[in-house]
């Protein structure tokens, strides 16, 4: 992601103009989520499957259904599991955010969802354009075709927005995913290549774009492509700047922490749900996560990485 488009954002959300609302529960404070979200309804059908899901997903800002959720999850081919590589939230809102730009209430299609490991390996066998370090292994992207609307004019959005990845091959679906901002066609897809070998483009992401301080937070490691994978035991909490480098809040350990100075994954698996506790009483204000990695085979693979920018926004419900 970007940095959040941020500063302006970060300013409406201190200033409360974009504010806490009702909670479902004393966990779960009714704050937006994602910066590029949608009205949290939905008209979907998938192409392979027939699955189809017309309703409304989310209420308030940010309180979700999970029966809904469910049902989402089932239409793009995964299993319901909010602790492993489900639909990612993040997803589901920039295809509403997509929809309502340019059809609200449009039938999008989904051509393809979710992919399992070695399905991906599968079509890449085949000859077909799948990436392998493809996003669809992670919940994070589909290929779609949104009722009315050019999937060119999908892409070249997608594109001009800085947010995302987007790719189209001159058909009537258009690729979109919630990882970092690219694009590319039949041309330059990169398919084929060594671009992400031994984990060239290994990242970690967040479930939400914007926390209550108090809350569990769920990190994802995504785009692994060899193993095994050693990630230090240690992330670091740090401070995004307005002018100049981040700054260091806090070391902790996430929940996969064991004895020891390396913790090994030997699949991808075990590398999402990965929880931790944002701090109570932390400023408000734009954060990411570092993570380090030990005892790495390949020199391609990168020592350290940053989660994109996440934004603490102030607690006005509990204020209140």
């Amino acid at each position: 992601m970007k940095r959040i488009q941020t500063i302006g954002i970060i300013a409406l959300l201190i200033l409360g103009l974009v504010a806490p609302g009702n909670t479902a529960s004393v966990n779960t404070p009714d704050v937006r989520r994602y910066v590029y979200t949608g009205d949290g309804r939905l008209n979907l059908a998938s192409a392979k499957n027939k699955m189809t899901f017309d309703g409304r997903y989310r209420t308030g800002k940010g309180i979700y259904h999970e029966k809904a959720l469910k049902a989402i999850d089932g239409l793009f081919g995964a299993d319901h599991d909010p602790g492993g590589f489900t639909v990612s939230l993040r997803l589901i809102e920039f295809i509403d955010f997509l929809e309502d730009r340019f059809h609200p209430g449009a039938r999008i299609t989904i051509a393809s969802g979710w992919r399992s490991p070695q399905y991906n390996t599968d079509l890449r066998n085949k000859g077909k354009l799948a990436a392998t370090a493809s996003l669809h292994q992670y919940g994070m992207a589909a290929d779609i075709k949104i009722a009315g609307t050019s999937s060119r004019d999908i892409w070249n959005y997608v594109k001009e927005l800085g947010f995302g990845g987007t790719g189209y091959y001159q058909g009537e679906f258009v690729h979109v995913d919630v990882g970092p901002a690219r694009s590319w066609d039949e041309k330059t897809s990169g398919v084929g290549t060594d671009i992400s070998a031994h984990n060239k483009l290994i990242g970690v992401v967040t479930d939400y774009d914007f926390y209550v301080s108090g809350e569990t937070m769920a990190l994802r490691f995504i785009r692994m492509t060899s193993f095994p994978i050693g990630v230090m035991p240690e992330f670091v909490l740090e401070g995004v700047q307005k002018d100049g480098p981040s700054k260091e809040i806090v070391r902790f350990k996430p929940s996969f922490a064991s004895a020891g100075d390396c913790h090994r994954f030997s699949h991808m698996d075990p590398m999402a749900g990965i929880l931790w506790q944002v701090p109570r009483g932390i400023a408000p204000g734009g954060y990411t996560i570092r993570a380090s990695f030990c005892q790495r085979l390949w020199d391609e693979m990168p020592v350290e990485i940053f989660s994109p920018e996440f934004v603490v926004v102030p607690d006005t419900q509990k204020q209140n």
